[in-house]
């Protein structure tokens, strides 16, 4: 209990009950918390611990009337209790706002500063950003003293005293109204056992006892009371100076804090902001003219039209650039998951140098797909998918198949492989190679060196004899002269680029599918010459085009065709090319297709009458074949196809088996030309050659081969 109320309390103990008058009769306004007096008027007022001191002291039992108005004061006290503690949680909040504004502000200096660390990738010309930043960084330290400053004055002028005013004045009022409680029922059980003593003269003794431990209990009843009515009569001054005294600190803390950031913020603080300023204001000047820029290119493109965004909008006429050896867009890969099922991925493929790269979505760098060196490229049906082709490895191994999402890019991206498989990239100007190169294609110009060398020793014409034993022999021991082109081939006359013949075509039709035998077996007996055959080599190939031709007295008439071929392949933007495999029998050329290993063409060796390799491009062969006609005549005709290995090679074969069909008549050559040639194992294929890189062996790896394609 506070020194004041203790000396008050002594007073009226002190003072007799005779003492008291009327005028000290106490104030039940007070009494009942109805008092409105001012605060500054607080001192003329009578104290209220006296008056119920008196009160006590005149009466001190505690009547009906006292007690109700008791109870106006504890319920003023419960609710003033209840009030203090949702305020200091409102306080706390501000304190604790106050707080977290401190360890914001201390995090967002440190922020500033990690700008400079962050190492963007586009980070050129933050200088000015990295030094204001730096500046407002130490601006924000020392704001941030301001605020913990400001912090502990809260705590100490505005926490504190609502928490000093519930922890000592509101607790004493409940403790006092405890020990108040317990007087009382201490009182009632005394005056129980006085009430209890009987009218007969009893014992002096245990009477005087009783009455002595009544008036002890009537004495601390009345002390207590004194106590507890004086508590609450004080709290009527103190929860008013518990309200404004917190307040009173709130605000002297701020005007503080204000007046210190207006210290700190000088002139020349507000030039540094007006600078700043001025930095925003141009860099937003910049922002919004490039937004101006960016929405005039998207007015431009939502003004075009829908036509510009499809896929394969020029699909009839689309402007093809042929000279391409870089190439890179998205396509979609063909991936084998299962025996009969594949799918297909979009990825992004590039070139670099003689390499095909693909570089996968996420991926930082792209990685080897095919080296192109070459390799041979052509348009393939896969799937009953558009625009597909399929890159095959020199070897002759089948390698991807991927699919372009437009003509245009389908035909670039052929020729730009082509380009590279030539290794025009390895030359000084390899634009002006291919330029060149494709200039020669489209003009049709006959390659000057397979006729020069006709021209630097002219002789007489030979005969057809002595002219076929000199192109098997693929070098020419004289030359002869050389005709025009419309002596060679009729002007006009059309190509065809399918070599699938209707009769075949037929026949594949009503074979369908077939798987292919894993042991090298064939169901096609069409042929059954094949098994008694001395000679046997299998060339992988493609189909260029075949022609009509007038005679087939020289060679010059299969380079003529090949110049034809090639030219209209350019011209009509042609890519496709039909993947056989080219069997050199000693009776026959047949092509088979690779998948179901059925025969797509046959042509008798007799029948070919010239064959010949390019002299420029050594993959590139031809021959003649002169066919007999249902009105009794004869037709010649030049078929020309591009082939994995060398074109001599092929050459070489046909002669062969050509040499063969002569010397079948007499035993006795065709042993001396057995004994020339080596043999299998077996003694019944013959082997052209044994290289490594060569892929035209014995059987078994034509057949590996085949199967592989």
């Amino acid at each position: 209990m506070p020194a004041v109320d203790k000396l008050l309390l002594e007073e009226a103990l002190q003072d007799s009950p005779q003492n008291m008058t009327k005028d000290m009769e106490p104030d039940c306004s007070i009494l009942s918390g109805k008092n409105d007096t001012p605060l500054q008027d607080v001192q003329d007022c009578r104290k209220p611990d006296r008056w119920l001191t008196a009160v006590m002291m005149k009466c001190w039992v505690t009547t009906p009337q006292t007690r109700s108005l008791l109870s106006v004061f504890e319920e003023d006290a419960g609710t003033l209790t209840d009030y203090t503690n949702q305020l200091l949680q409102a306080m706390q909040r501000v304190y604790g706002a106050q707080n977290e504004m401190c360890l914001a502000t201390q995090q967002l200096s440190k922020q500033l500063l990690a700008y400079e660390e962050q190492n963007f990738a586009l980070g050129k010309g933050d200088e000015e950003v990295i030094s204001t930043l730096h500046y407002f960084s130490k601006v924000v330290d020392e704001l941030n003293v301001l605020h913990t400053e400001l912090a502990k004055q809260l705590a100490d002028t505005m926490v504190l005293p609502i928490i000093r005013f519930r922890e000592k004045d509101l607790t004493e009022v409940s403790t006092l109204k405890d020990l108040f409680g317990l007087a009382s029922s201490e009182h009632d059980l005394s005056m129980a056992k006085y009430s209890r003593l009987p009218k007969k003269k009893e014992n002096e003794k245990v009477k005087t006892e009783i009455v002595k431990e009544v008036a002890a209990a009537r004495r601390k009843q009345h002390l207590s009371s004194l106590q507890y009515y004086c508590a609450l009569n004080a709290l009527q001054y103190r929860k008013r100076v518990a309200m404004m005294e917190p307040m009173l600190g709130f605000a002297h803390g701020q005007i503080n804090f204000f007046k210190k950031g207006a210290e700190m913020f000088s002139q020349s603080m507000d030039s540094f902001l007006s600078s700043v300023a001025d930095m925003v204001q141009s860099i937003q000047v910049e922002l919004e003219a490039e937004a101006e820029e960016m929405r005039a290119s998207q007015q431009e493109l939502l003004s075009l039209e829908e036509a510009v965004y499809t896929p394969d909008l020029d699909a009839a006429a689309p402007q093809i650039n042929r000279n391409l050896i870089q190439k890179a867009g998205y396509l979609n890969l063909r991936n084998k998951t299962g025996l009969v099922t594949t799918t297909w991925e979009r990825l992004y493929f590039f070139t670099q140098g003689g390499n095909l790269m693909c570089q996968p979505r996420g991926a930082v760098a792209g990685g080897l797909i095919q080296d192109l060196d070459n390799c041979s490229v052509m348009a393939v049906d896969c799937e009953d998918r558009r625009y597909c082709f399929q890159i095959t490895t020199p070897n002759g191994r089948a390698g991807i198949i991927l699919q372009a999402e437009s003509r245009k890019e389908n035909e670039e991206w052929i020729c730009a492989i082509n380009n590279i498989s030539r290794q025009i990239y390895l030359t000084d100007n390899p634009e002006a190679v291919a330029i060149k190169l494709n200039q020669t294609a489209l003009q049709a110009v006959t390659p000057i060196t397979s006729f020069a060398k006709k021209q630097e020793s002219p002789c007489p014409s030979q005969n057809m004899k002595s002219s076929e034993v000199e192109n098997d022999k693929i070098v020419p021991k004289a030359a002869v002269i050389i005709p025009e082109a419309e002596q060679l081939i009729a002007p006009g006359t059309p190509i065809q680029f399918d070599i699938v013949l209707p009769a075949t075509e037929f026949l594949d039709q009503n074979r369908g599918s077939r798987r292919i035998n894993p042991f090298g077996e064939t169901e096609d007996e069409t042929f059954p010459e094949t098994e008694d055959s001395l000679l046997q080599q299998m060339f992988i190939v493609r189909f260029l085009g075949s022609m009509a031709v007038k005679t087939d007295n020289t060679t010059e008439v299969i380079y003529e065709a090949m110049r034809q071929v090639l030219a209209a392949r350019a011209i009509h933007n042609i890519f496709r090319m039909t993947e056989s495999h080219l069997m050199v029998t000693s009776q026959a050329l047949r092509l088979i297709d690779p998948q179901t290993q059925v025969t797509r063409a046959n042509f008798e060796l007799t029948s070919v009458t010239q064959f010949a390799a390019h002299q420029e491009n050594k993959r590139l062969v031809g021959f003649v074949v002169r066919m007999p006609e249902s009105t009794g005549g004869e037709s010649l005709s030049t078929y020309v196809f591009e082939s994995n290995s060398e074109g001599e090679k092929i050459c070489y074969a046909i002669n062969l088996g050509k040499e063969i069909i002569e010397v079948q008549k007499d035993p006795e050559a065709l042993a001396q030309l057995m004994l020339s040639i080596p043999l299998t194992n077996d003694g019944k294929y013959v082997l052209l050659n044994d290289q490594p890189d060569d892929n035209d062996g014995s059987p078994s790896e034509n057949r590996g081969a085949e199967s592989e394609a």
